[in-house]
């Protein structure tokens, strides 16, 4: 009867020490307020909009946030809706010439917006983009889920940028004033 008893108590002991670790450990990987109330809704299919041409693009900004990574591209003027399409790509190739464009990451978002990196009455380069290189002032050093950023080309009125992101993750594009935004999850 005595072995009995020490063995239910020592059974109920562990249990009790098991659940408070598996308690703790929870809290700790999910902070009050973090990755349980972040949207995951988005999706990750293809998103395309608008229908009117923005004037030249001014810049293109990065920022993060506790759910999601954000890329704003500031188009100079544009009063409805400023056409786009965004979508995942397995390879991201140079629009007009078709050249492969190496984008690290485990995903490559091709993003294309109706505002031109040059003046269209001058030809004059407006947003300093060079194929295949690096975005101009974009530093994604520490983004939870951005790891690389490349300019396609500015052709027919449209910019094309390759945004490597760590997987296919869900994203949204909108809107606000002349800026176009896409946010990308930090997880599925």
């Amino acid at each position: 009867m005595r072995k009995s008893r020490t063995a239910a108590v020592f059974v109920l002991a562990a249990s009790t020490l098991l659940g408070a670790a598996g308690t703790t450990q929870a809290r700790e990987s999910a902070p009050a307020g973090s990755a349980a109330s972040c949207s995951t809704a988005w999706g990750s299919g293809t998103k395309a909009g608008g229908e009117e041409q923005a004037k030249p693009l001014k810049a293109i900004t990065t920022s993060q946030d506790k759910c999601f990574d954000r890329m704003v591209f500031n188009t100079g003027g544009v009063t409805g809706g400023l056409a786009y399409h965004v979508g995942y790509v397995s390879t991201f190739h140079q629009d007009g010439s078709g050249t492969p464009i190496a984008v690290k990451g485990g995903a490559i978002l091709q993003v294309f917006v109706s505002s031109p990196s040059y003046d269209p009455a001058t030809s004059r380069p407006v947003y300093d983009g060079k194929a295949g290189k690096p975005l101009p002032g974009v530093n994604l050093t520490g983004y939870k889920t951005f790891r690389d950023a490349r300019f396609g080309a500015s052709f027919e009125g449209q910019t094309q940028i390759g945004l490597g992101v760590r997987g296919r993750l869900p994203f949204r594009v909108t809107q606000s004033g002349d800026k176009l935004i896409i946010d990308v999850a930090h997880k599925w």
